[in-house]
């Protein structure tokens, strides 16, 4: 796969990774493709016009007027196959999560009809940072792609996450993107793994021995298949893998139902695969609970049922997948939820198979679908699960366009 022929708009924001961008516009060239290059006055102050103009073989505009000229913004996003924003700096992501429009980079951005890539670049704190992370999910709410940052030295001085891509991993990031013919391209899921803990007071908490494993097999081949994924994950060492997944860290019953009811709406799949506890304490005591007499009583509440909230929303182009647990009546258990919480499809673990449940690389499921159907599989690894999960959403949504 190749960006060759294709015709690429490079828009440099003002970050110190702009330094980088003559060798990525070089890359870009020699791999066939047709390059303009947009810089806002900021970017012009890590990287030299000059240089940028040299290697693109045409001058590079950093005003929509000037002075003599206009730069048509709207010809130039009806021109390009794909606009990549490399470096995008905080400032610049505020701007294009909030549609301002005070530069020729944004200016051409709301202009553009084509698939565009954004190569975010800033310190980890920044990176970090609540804002950040809201404008990040917005612009990618839009149909955008985010070209994952890489973990390393940053120009603080610290290490940690917030590098822009290596030039050469963003050339093979648009060469894929652009190329693939994915049965889930362009769509959005949305994917729930890991436990959920229920603090009790500051050092303890209610919580179960889910590792996340299955959900984020499932989230890795979402992405696989082309699907842009938010992965929404409790507490867990293990991680997503695929460059299509985002994820979100949560630990609580409560913070897992607030992301996702903000999330769903916007997403065309949902597979909710977290092990959420069904209860909290009722109130979380500000100090270490001290050990005193024979026995302790706790009062519960219930947590908030997040696949039944989503049933409730569910517009007819979304597919809403489900998780069953059980140790008894496990068809009957698990079709009674696939009814009651208007879902599409639950999938059903039982604790009686060896290999299956929490903690293993393993799992034996069975998926229940609306029309009755129980496909029972054999024991595999949870990626082959995964990938046999996926396949079955795909026979959902054909079946669904074709009734």
């Amino acid at each position: 796969m190749s960006v060759k022929g294709k015709k690429i708009i490079l828009a440099v924001t003002g970050s110190i990774a702009a330094y980088k961008t003559p060798q990525l516009v070089r890359l870009l060239i020699k791999a066939g493709a047709e390059v303009r290059v947009l810089a806002t006055k900021a970017a012009l102050d890590f990287v030299s016009p000059l240089s940028l103009s040299t290697v693109a073989k045409h001058a590079v505009l950093s005003d929509v007027s000037d002075g003599a000229n206009w730069n048509n913004h709207v010809e130039l996003g009806l021109w390009a196959d794909a606009m990549v924003i490399a470096p995008c700096s905080a400032n610049s992501l505020g701007k294009l999560a909030n549609g301002l429009c005070d530069n020729i980079v944004s200016a051409v951005y709301l202009s553009a009809r084509c698939p565009v890539f954004i190569a975010p670049a800033m310190d980890e704190d920044m990176w970090q940072h609540p804002s950040t992370r809201a404008n990040l999910e917005r612009v990618r709410s839009y149909g955008n792609h985010i070209i994952p940052v890489a973990h390393g030295e940053l120009a603080s001085g610290l290490v940690g996450e917030g590098r822009m891509a290596e030039p050469e991993n963003i050339v093979a990031h648009l060469a894929t993107a652009l190329n693939e013919d994915l049965p889930l391209k362009g769509l959005k899921a949305l994917v729930t793994a890991g436990p959920t803990y229920e603090r009790l007071d500051p050092v303890r908490f209610i919580g179960n021995f889910s590792t996340g494993k299955m959900g984020i097999a499932i989230a890795d081949a979402l992405g696989a298949a082309g699907a842009d994924v938010t992965l929404v994950l409790g507490p867990t060492h293990e991680k997503a893998s695929h460059s299509r997944v985002h994820t979100i860290k949560i630990e609580s019953a409560n913070q897992l139902y607030r992301e996702c009811t903000h999330i769903f709406p916007l997403s065309d799949i949902a597979v909710l695969a977290a092990a959420v506890a069904d209860y909290r304490p009722m109130e979380m005591a500000a100090e270490k609970i001290k050990k005193a007499g024979e026995g302790m009583t706790l009062d519960l509440s219930k947590t908030e049922d997040t696949l039944m909230s989503l049933g409730k929303i569910k517009q007819p182009h979304q597919t809403l997948i489900g998780f069953a647990l059980e140790t008894n009546n496990e068809l009957e258990n698990g079709f009674k939820k696939l009814g009651a919480k208007n879902a599409d499809m639950i999938v059903l673990n039982s604790l009686k198979d060896e290999g299956a449940g929490f903690g293993h690389d393993t799992n034996k499921i069975t998926l229940l679908t609306r029309d009755g159907g129980a496909e029972s599989l054999p024991l595999l690894s949870k990626k082959e699960a995964a990938v046999a999960i996926v396949n079955s959403i795909l026979k959902l949504r054909h079946a669904e366009k074709t009734a």
